[in-house]
């Protein structure tokens, strides 16, 4: 039954021992991750001779035609090794998977090629990474997925830049970094040196999550939305973008157009209004001013100086 599943599953998860705490541990990670992958129990007589246990009870998982261990001290968490080790070292990468990967914590070495491509530089750097992945699980399989992704539409979404091709990069899918190769690789050992550079912290880290690259992500991808729009359907991009901006033009006119008006209607008002309205007093004050031939002996009476000066303005 043992080789049946193996033959089935190319990942799954076996605990082998009797009642422990342990045990509880793997039931409780196993109800919590089932829709992900594959649990089961058994013996220690189960199990191949090839599978060496140092202890019992264990967990073991099953996948690259080789098992790994769960070391409690090394590993930590049950339920978060098993989510990191629910992977196989090598796969074909797309956007959903990477995804997903982001959960793991594990940092993801890409091969970018295009598989149409059947260059020698293409293939070789997914001859690489899959030598890499497969000669060096014991030592980068904590830490590394490792891949190859077909044409770099999805990738440059992640970097806002456009990668080119082929060539290898380095994503940390939980907080976006990304680290891009500074050196030739022509063969598995140039690719492990880079690996371990990545881990020490020699190769600087791109992007990341920071308010500025968010800032610059919103406009990235609106830039993205509108080019992509206007290359699928130029004359519904127009229709899109233009009319709303017609819109906006005609009401900021209409808005200009009647403080104009209004402004020039005013001050015509204003200006009438003066016209009419001064000939009167200058008419009243020339009546008072002027005597009368029946009142010419009668003295004229001396007006206020502020009534004068209130006359003459």
């Amino acid at each position: 039954m043992f080789e049946h599943v193996q033959k089935r599953h190319r990942v799954f998860f076996v605990y082998i021992g009797g009642e422990s705490p342990l045990k509880e541990k793997y039931i409780d990670a196993a109800s919590e991750l089932i829709v992900y992958t594959y649990f089961f129990s058994a013996s220690e007589e189960v199990v191949p001779e090839y599978v060496t246990l140092k202890e019992m009870p264990a967990v073991l998982v099953f996948k690259d035609e080789t098992y790994f261990v769960y070391d409690e001290y090394e590993d930590g968490d049950l339920s978060s090794w098993i989510n990191r080790e629910r992977f196989q070292n090598y796969l074909t990468m797309d956007g959903f998977l990477l995804y997903e990967l982001g959960d793991t914590g594990k940092l993801v070495a890409i091969a970018v090629i295009d598989e149409k491509n059947t260059s020698v530089e293409h293939t070789r750097l997914k001859s690489i990474i899959q030598e890499v992945a497969r000669d060096y699980r014991d030592q980068f399989h904590r830490d590394f997925q490792f891949g190859h992704m077909d044409g770099n539409d999805y990738i440059n979404t992640l970097l806002m830049d456009e990668l080119k091709v082929p060539t290898v990069v380095v994503l940390n899918t939980s907080n976006q970094q990304y680290f891009l190769l500074d050196r030739q690789i022509k063969n598995a050992e140039d690719m492990v040196q880079f690996i371990n550079d990545v881990l020490d912290g020699t190769v600087d880290a791109q992007g990341g999550d920071s308010i500025l690259q968010r800032l610059k992500r919103i406009v990235f991808d609106a830039k993205s939305t509108i080019v992509s729009i206007f290359k699928s359907s130029p004359l519904m991009g127009c229709f899109l973008f233009g009319l709303p901006l017609g819109v906006i033009s005609v009401m900021c006119y209409g808005i200009y157009t009647a403080d104009a008006d209004g402004g020039y209607t005013e001050e015509r008002y204003e200006v009438s209004k003066g016209e009419t309205g001064s000939p009167e007093p200058v008419e009243e004050s020339k009546e008072k001013q002027e005597p009368r031939s029946g009142d010419s002996l009668v003295p004229a009476v001396q007006e206020p100086k502020d009534v004068l000066e209130k006359k003459k303005d």
